[in-house]
């Protein structure tokens, strides 16, 4: 039996949990996300997006004040545990009731503008303040059943939290998925209208999802680790077979993937090869030689502004070469800069390393956006113009915007192929991340990259050791900038132009990210890393205005959750691993 002081404070630690959780969804209502995520269902006629996810609070508010709860009681037990839930999801949806009270009462959108009618009606279910009942009964159950999960077992409640997740997941995206399903026709378009409404899922397609993902869990859950000792006991022959035919699947769904997709979604994926390109070099750069570069975008520029003084029909056009022809030379120039950087800066390390290279970013930026060298550069102009891939033989060079000409390599009279469209530099883009990708997983491998994470690990021993620390750290400097040059350069073909105004300091800001939150020095991280904080933000641009706001919330809870990454390295791992053990110890 529980003391008088005991329940105190389990009911205390509730009420801050739940007060904590009210804050927060109070934001996420006052910053106008709960509004516009309201436009789209999870279940078509059942639950709005922004109603799910203030339910999620409640639910997380619970979970989190049983836990407290079962760590501050002598017994703990599951009566007490489901108290503190309940308590904890009462006063998460009592800030937001107290909110819509005092909201009826006082005209507070002079100040918060996203305090909307349509706001209220969304949080009381269109009944007004004589529903607020509703807003705390159902933050209550939520908190409930929050607390109630934890008392699962833990083969019930893996399998329910990854079908709510695949869920939510499915909510955000359907309107992809059924704007793609419908583009093919027959099977396909009456599949999608059966799972897919206009604004979300559809009640059946909502319960065939839930359970086709809680079935795979729980069968993964009760069988996974059998099946990997059964594949790592394979013989030789065996898992290479697995492992050709694990490639041959993804090779036909990336060969096959623009041709049913549509522009918008072959771009997003040609953005997200570009970054996991300028994510393979700094990762070079830093995970792997561990030089913190964050004016990396210069190179990017450079690549880009290379192609566009190449190939451009425009005034600033210098030469007329094929793309193919000048993307090598764009890499060279990156290279070149590449080197032009490393030297002044190769004794700076650590934030002072940082700083230098964030100033070379800039300087790069404001001279090619400059009046000074607008008559090389097009200034705020920039340069247009830019012609696209052709395969075949260019037609006649002229510095006037017309349209772009590419003939037949065999008949002069005939066009030729010019991949001018996102569905036809998706190739391009993605040959080049997957070559970039070989060659960097070959470095690590080499004796260079051995050196590189010799200096990663203490610029001083690795020297004592015989490292060429001016050789390497000039190397690594220059290869990770060929490969943000490569980057910049398709970019600009993408675009058909290139303005200084697209190289700002973000651009290098999310290339640390990404790689921070893949996993530093591991190169299927970095593209983990792309698809997640690159791809996922693009796709969802009906919410941009909010997008910084959930890439911030996404960093720090990956920093507190999973420094290592989503995929990290075995080294990072291993060195974290170590720490944490040695903390323990202690």
């Amino acid at each position: 039996m529980m003391n008088n002081t005991d329940k105190e404070n389990f009911l205390w630690a509730a009420i801050k949990i739940g007060l904590l959780g009210g804050a927060v969804a109070l934001f996420i209502s006052l910053v106008g996300m709960a509004e516009v995520f309201s436009k789209r269902d999870v279940v078509e006629k059942t639950m709005t997006l922004g109603q799910f996810v203030l339910l999620a609070i409640s639910v997380a508010s619970g979970l989190l004040a049983a836990r407290r709860a079962a760590a501050l009681l002598d017994k703990p037990n599951a009566a007490s545990q489901a108290a503190a839930g309940l308590v904890a999801g009462f006063f998460s949806a009592a800030i937001l009731t107290l909110f819509v009270i005092i909201g009826a009462k006082i005209n507070i959108r002079t100040v918060f503008l996203n305090a909307s009618p349509g706001l209220y009606s969304m949080l009381t279910l269109n009944q007004g303040v004589s529903g607020v009942w509703i807003l705390s009964a159902a933050g209550a159950v939520s908190g409930l059943l929050g607390a109630l999960s934890l008392s699962l077992p833990n083969a019930v409640r893996r399998p329910l939290f990854h079908a709510i997740l695949f869920i939510f997941f499915m909510a955000l995206f359907s309107g992809l998925f059924r704007v793609v399903m419908i583009n093919q026709s027959g099977f396909w378009e009456k599949t999608a209208k059966y799972l897919f409404s206009q604004t979300g899922m559809t009640r059946p397609g909502a319960a065939i999802f839930f359970a086709l993902v809680a079935a795979i869990s729980a069968f993964w859950s009760a069988k996974g680790q059998a099946i990997k000792t059964d594949v790592a006991n394979l013989p030789k022959g065996g898992q290479i077979g697995l492992r050709v035919i694990a490639f041959a699947v993804i090779a036909f769904i990336a060969l096959g993937l623009p041709l049913v997709s549509g522009a918008f979604i072959a771009q997003v994926i040609v953005i997200v090869a570009l970054f996991i390109l300028m994510g393979l070099g700094l990762n070079i750069t830093l995970g792997f030689a561990g030089l913190l570069d964050l004016g990396f975008v210069a190179f990017y520029a450079i690549g880009a502004y290379t192609v566009g003084l190449l190939t451009s029909y425009g005034q600033y056009g210098l030469q007329h070469i094929s793309f193919w022809a000048a993307i090598p030379l764009a890499v060279l120039v990156a290279m070149a800069a590449g080197f032009t950087l490393g030297l002044p800066v190769l004794g700076v390390r650590g934030d002072y390393l940082a700083i230098a290279t964030l100033g070379f970013g800039e300087i790069v930026r404001l001279l090619a956006g400059s009046d000074f060298l607008a008559k090389y550069f097009g200034g705020p102009q920039g340069i247009i113009g830019i012609q696209k891939p052709c395969i075949g033989v260019l037609g006649e060079f002229t510095k006037v915007d017309v349209p772009r000409v590419c003939y037949s390599l065999f008949d002069a009279a005939k066009p030729g192929i010019e991949l001018g469209t996102p569905q036809s530099i998706y190739y391009i883009a993605v040959a080049s991340a997957i070559l970039i990708a070989f060659v960097s997983w070959r470095l690590r491998e080499s004796r260079l990259g051995r050196a590189w994470m010799a200096i990663r690990e203490d610029e001083d021993v690795a020297e004592a050791l015989g490292v060429n620390l001016i050789q390497t750290k000039l190397l690594a400097y220059m290869l990770g900038a060929a490969m943000a040059g490569l980057g910049g350069a398709i970019f600009a073909t993408l675009i058909g132009s290139i303005f200084a105004t697209s190289m700002q300091l973000i651009v290098s800001i999310n290339v640390a990210s990404l790689i921070i939150v893949g996993g530093m020095g591991s190169i299927p991280g970095v593209i983990v890393g792309a698809i997640a904080l690159i791809g996922l933000p693009e796709l969802l641009r009906e919410v941009s205005e909010f997008r910084y706001l959930l890439y911030g919330a996404t960093l720090i809870i990956m920093m507190l959750a999973k420094p290592e990454g989503l995929w990290p390295s075995k080294t990072t791992q291993r060195e974290l691993h170590h720490l944490d053990a040695g903390t323990s110890a202690e």
